[in-house]
């Protein structure tokens, strides 16, 4: 065995969004780092959609981007199309979305990566953990060579014994591609529990072979709006060509690309029903379990054959390049079948296939091996964040690379731990639903799954996490005084608006007025500090007393984790629940509200509908059910 001159404090293994954020927090930190990936030509791809953000997603972006991480400002830099989700709803549950060039993403992050002080990024596969006496000394590659490190981050997607599969052609592979990884193995070894989870993609079309014409156009927000809260960190692109978006004179300059949507019709379902068993998923071949939220075609039309139709995104994949990412027909059906439903779907008659669906089964490990700050249980100084842990999607992974890197490298230092609390961020109910129930499928954040949604809005971000993550060493000095300049005038913002009266009315109380703007304001007011600041604390105002309520409501909640849930209860009577939570709970059957919590997938809104509904139908502590 040869070993490699260089000892480093952390070793992260894997180059997608999860050992990204990990490799570049532990480096921040002040740690030396290596990067070890199996390909360095694929280091941030997008294996799937080439987009970041949507509902719930868009907000850990935003997180990630208030702790310095990389890929809001990347996705920002390399957007083609940007828009702002549920525009009509509250601020709370809106989500930016950001459709990115992929080869451009993926090339901007690594030229970051390969600039970034601390850090080495290098190409090998890790094929050992390297252990003694209970702790992690270092990786073995598959070539032979033994890297000495003090922590190590696994972040291996979905290549742990990977398997692809096509109609009935199966073959070993992490990515169409791209080979599996033998890593598992030696895990088990170490005394891991594993599982094995599946998940798939739909087939790219090339743009030149659709007819747009029968496709309604789907435009991008004007102006557009991205996830870094300091744009000018983008800077004037000179002499990056993977930059193509720019700040000039203060405004955001994206030059849009549009996406299409089209829909699925009855005889796309026919041609998926006739051939169900060729489809690997229900032929039995594929033993793990695929994403709830992300079904395959196969799956819709088989558990929802009411439905007539589904709708269709036709995305680019970049400024340059004919490939569409066809959202919303995730297959793993023969290549044949494919093109002939296909071609079924009105706009994409004449279309050609330029990459088929495909699925993926892998090897994931049940995260209650993790502690909070995700190392592991059995091993010291071993991490693992991303689709490992049992997660689905880009930013999940992204969310736990940053907190497990940082904790890697603060762990080096002898510092306190970063571990986030589920009031603080979508990142800390991610990772405390994680470690503590565990997930039986891939996991997906929503805006339902945090008590506090109402105060964890994507526009105050900042606000929660950048200070803590400056004092942990993840921020700049650069962004922490932008960061300090912002909240210099919110509190000028404040004042004035505390002394302020309109016709008579006080400014403090017509801001909480939902038909109430801001730009309404006279003139030399609106002029005292930017218009973004009014808007923000005019959200603070609105949501005000309906945040305080729902504290108030959830400390309530929490004292009531005690209450029986009486045997035989029927979850079919009880309007409002998710047919996942009728399903989990009915499967289970929890004996308390306590217990009902703690199931994987189950919501605070679900606890708070069971609740309500167990006391108006008088099913109190010890009330058996009434036989109805």
């Amino acid at each position: 065995m040869f070993k490699l001159s260089t000892n480093y404090d952390v070793v992260v293994v894997g180059s997608g969004h999860a050992g990204i954020e990990a490799a570049l927090a532990a480096a921040r930190i002040g740690c030396r780092t290596l990067m070890l990936t199996q390909n360095l030509d694929t280091i941030g791809q997008m294996s799937c959609n080439p987009a970041i953000g949507g509902l719930a997603k868009g907000h850990i972006v935003r997180e990630i981007d208030a702790m310095g991480g990389a890929m809001g400002l990347n996705a920002d830099a390399t957007g083609i199309q940007f828009r702002m989700l549920n525009q009509r709803k509250g601020p709370s549950v809106r989500a930016p979305r950001v459709q990115c060039d992929k080869k451009a993403y993926q090339f901007r992050m690594k030229g970051i990566l390969e600039g970034a002080q601390n850090l080495d990024v290098k190409q090998g596969t890790v094929s050992r953990i390297i252990d003694e006496a209970g702790a992690v000394i270092g990786v073995e590659t598959d070539m032979g060579v033994a890297i000495a490190a003090r922590t190590v981050v696994i972040t291996s997607g979905t290549f742990l014994r990977g398997l692809l599969h096509v109609g009935e052609n199966s073959k070993p592979g992490g990515r169409m591609a791209d080979a599996s990884s033998s890593l598992s193995a030696n895990l088990e070894e170490m005394g891991f529990q594993v599982g094995r989870f599946k998940t798939g993609t739909p087939c790219r079309l090339n743009g030149r072979s659709i007819d747009f014409t029968r496709c309604a156009i789907q435009l991008g927000d004007e102006p557009p709006s991205g996830f870094a809260f300091n744009l000018e960190e983008i800077g004037t692109g000179v002499g990056e060509i993977f930059t193509l978006n720019r700040v000039r004179d203060g405004q955001f300059h994206v030059e849009q690309l549009p996406c299409w949507i089209t829909h699925t019709t009855q005889k796309t379902h026919e041609i998926i029903r006739a051939n169900l068993h060729r489809s690997p998923l229900y032929a039995g071949r594929i033993q793990g379990v695929g994403p709830r939220y992300c079904p395959s075609i196969e799956d819709k039309v088989v558990k929802f054959a009411n439905k007539a139709s589904h709708q269709l995104f036709l995305e680019p994949e970049g400024r340059h390049t004919s490939e569409y990412y066809v959202n919303g027909i995730s297959t793993s059906l023969p290549y044949e079948v494919q093109l002939a439903f296909v071609h079924s779907i009105p706009g994409l008659e004449q279309a050609e296939i330029m990459r088929p669906g495909y699925a993926v089964e892998y090897d994931y490990f049940p995260p209650t091996q993790l502690l909070p700050t995700l190392e592991t249980k059995i091993v010291s100084g071993l991490y693992f964040a991303g689709q490992i842990n049992g997660t689905s999607g880009y930013e999940e992974a992204a969310a736990q690379g940053l907190i497990a890197g940082a904790n890697a490298a603060l762990k080096i230092q002898n510092r306190a731990p970063l571990v986030l609390s589920r009031r603080e961020a979508y990142i800390g109910v991610l990772i405390d639903d994680l470690v503590t129930k565990g997930t039986d499928e891939p996991y997906r954040m929503f805006t339902s799954r945090a008590e506090d949604r109402l105060s964890l809005r994507h526009d105050n971000a900042d606000q929660r996490l950048t200070r803590r993550a400056f004092s942990t060493g993840l921020v700049s000095e650069a962004r922490f005084c932008s960061f300090g300049e912002k909240m210099h005038l919110l509190e000028q913002a404040r004042v004035i608006v505390a002394g302020a009266k309109l016709n008579g009315t006080p400014v403090s109380r017509l801001l909480k007025r939902p038909d109430f703007d801001v730009r309404t304001f006279p003139r030399d007011m609106l002029s005292s500090v930017p218009l973004s600041i009014w808007e923000l604390l005019q959200t603070d105002f609105k949501y005000e007393g309906y945040a305080a309520r729902q504290s108030e409501h959830n400390q309530r909640l929490d004292r009531k984790r005690n209450q029986k849930i009486p045997d035989g209860l029927d979850y079919d009577k009880i309007a409002g629940l998710r047919s996942e939570t009728r399903q989990k709970l009915s499967s289970l059957r929890p004996t308390s509200l306590g217990q009902a919590a703690r199931i994987s997938g189950i919501t605070p809104s679900d606890i708070s509908i069971l609740h309500i509904w167990l006391n108006r139908n008088c099913l109190y502590e010890d009330t058996r059910m009434l036989q109805r």
